[in-house]
């Protein structure tokens, strides 16, 4: 997709969000004189219900209120002020995927089940091939049939290989099998789905560290990157949820998905600011071309304006 489609999706993806949040902030402070205190709780409320967060939002209004009383404005330009406060929080939030100097780099997949985890292996794949990398898919997620079948249907329409055994295999030897057949081909990128799980499973988060032992005993340093798949609708629930799965495996990018379909895009920020481990994608749709690499200037600027020639890439 081109970078003017990229920021169509964003911006349409981006939709009840921004009209939940920053289309009334501009009708709130529009023609306001002075941040007085009946204003600053009008903000609060705002913020808060975008789920950005109680602490957060102090830190931006205590910045909004400091930045108003010291250069005597009018506050209506105090939504430009909030948007630089939004990508402060941000700041070191981008990272790409991981690509290594002796492939294949293993890239590890986690996350509850309806987050969209398979359907986010495929779309970065297709993302990948695209840009002339190959690729290998090890269906991992042994329990239920539906989702090795799920995996093997991407695989065929991306013209990618599936590793996959009898439901109820050993995930781990899944993993394993796959590791070495794109080591034997020389595969750039090795994806390994998983179950998906609640992270207040033992056993499960016990299987997951099986995985990547078995990974990292092949090759050293495997698996190179391990992300984990969160629905943006469920807000700031994604946090506590982050927090175990990174305790248990070590998280290293995040993949949010669903934007599109929720008003909590805000909660991308208290996210951020409370795991400081960086966001990988974001997805705003359904279509392959519709999970994008995250920037967080394209980001947040997608929250402010409707127009996509305001909006650029800054990384």
């Amino acid at each position: 997709m081109t970078g003017r489609g990229l920021i169509s999706s964003l911006l349409k993806g981006l939709s009840k969000t921004r009209h939940g949040f920053t289309d009334r902030l501009d009708s709130l402070i529009s023609g306001a004189h002075g941040l007085d205190g009946g204003l600053r709780d009008e903000i609060e409320e705002l913020l808060i219900t975008a789920d950005i967060g109680v602490v957060l939002t102090a830190r931006i209004l205590d910045d909004l209120s400091a930045w108003a009383a010291k250069n005597n404005v009018n506050p209506a330009e105090g939504t430009l002020r909030i948007k630089e406060s939004l990508l402060s929080i941000l700041e070191e939030s981008e990272g790409a995927i991981s690509a290594v100097d002796a492939p294949p780099a293993v890239v590890l997949v986690l996350g509850v089940n309806g987050t969209g985890k398979t359907t986010t292996i495929a779309k970065i794949a297709h993302d990948l091939t695209e840009h002339g990398k190959s690729v290998i898919l090890a269906a991992g997620d042994t329990f239920r049939d539906a989702a090795v079948e799920q995996l093997t249907v991407w695989g065929d329409r991306l013209g990618v290989e599936v590793v996959s055994q009898k439901q109820g295999a050993d995930p781990a030897a899944v993993a394993f099998d796959a590791l070495v057949r794109a080591q034997t081909r020389g595969i750039d990128y090795l994806f390994v789905d998983t179950a998906g799980r609640l992270h207040t499973k033992y056993n499960l988060m016990e299987e997951l560290k099986k995985i990547k032992r078995v990974l990292g005993d092949r090759m050293p340093a495997a698996p190179h990157e391990t992300l984990l798949v969160l629905d943006a609708g469920i807000g700031q629930n994604n946090i506590a949820q982050a927090k175990k799965f990174h305790e248990e495996v070590g998280i290293t990018g995040i993949v949010l998905t669903k934007l599109d379909g929720s008003a909590k895009g805000g909660a991308i920020f208290p996210l951020f600011a409370d795991l400081r481990i960086p966001i990988k994608y974001i997805g705003v749709g359904e279509g392959a071309d519709d999970l994008m690499p995250f920037d967080r200037h394209q980001f947040v600027e997608a929250l402010f304006s409707q127009d996509g020639a305001a909006i650029r890439s800054n990384r």
